[in-house]
């Protein structure tokens, strides 16, 4: 995906944690209530779980003074914990995240992204995060609405374009054009049905 392709809410930077990087188009109550409308209503929910106390971990973050905030980060640390055990996902807060997405069955899910766009569907068995040791801030951006099949894999400082698709078990290295199908190891293009339509 090209600059010229992503909308200004992308966001390239890596998120030092020091900030509450919630979607500020939106109250704290009001996102986790989509948050839950967008996992099926279901109260249960693991993918709910993960995405409530991503939320949290970054509201705590607006709370400026340190003695005040304490309390908070530690409940925030140990249900994150507890979501990860429990559920199998990891979405540390660090992670920009944004509107209605959804965390698709649980399982495996290591989230460890710059920043996911609105509307994406994350599917179980899901890696996101670095591809070397020595470079542990090239970490993928995920565009809107961007569907991700089970087991698929994004690794490194790449760029998945809006409306993307990646296959199952894909092995993502690489950017991916927005509209674009890919599948594979390493992930290749299948297909670019948005093209299809404008020559239609």
């Amino acid at each position: 995906m090209t600059d010229t392709t992503m909308t200004q809410a992308h966001i390239f930077t890596l998120n030092d944690g020091t900030l509450n990087c919630n979607p500020d188009d939106i109250g704290f109550w009001d996102l986790v209530r989509e948050d839950f409308q967008t996992n099926d209503r279901d109260f249960f929910a693991q993918g709910f779980w993960a995405l409530f106390w991503h939320r949290f971990g970054n509201w705590r973050m607006g709370i400026k003074t340190r003695a005040v905030r304490i309390p908070f980060s530690i409940t925030y640390r140990m249900m994150a914990k507890l979501t990860e055990w429990m559920g199998g996902i990891n979405l540390p807060y660090t992670v920009r995240v944004g509107r209605r997405v959804r965390l698709d069955h649980f399982g495996g899910m290591i989230l460890v992204a710059t920043s996911i766009g609105d509307d994406v569907v994350i599917r179980q068995n899901t890696t996101f995060g670095i591809a070397n040791l020595d470079q542990k801030e090239a970490r993928p951006v995920i565009g809107d609405r961007v569907q991700v099949g089970a087991g698929a894999v994004i690794i490194g400082a790449i760029k998945v374009g809006d409306d993307a698709v990646i296959g199952a078990n894909a092995v993502v290295v690489r950017d991916v054009p927005a509209g674009a199908v890919v599948g594979g190891v390493p992930a290749r293009i299948v297909s670019m049905p948005h093209l299809k339509k404008i020559s239609a």
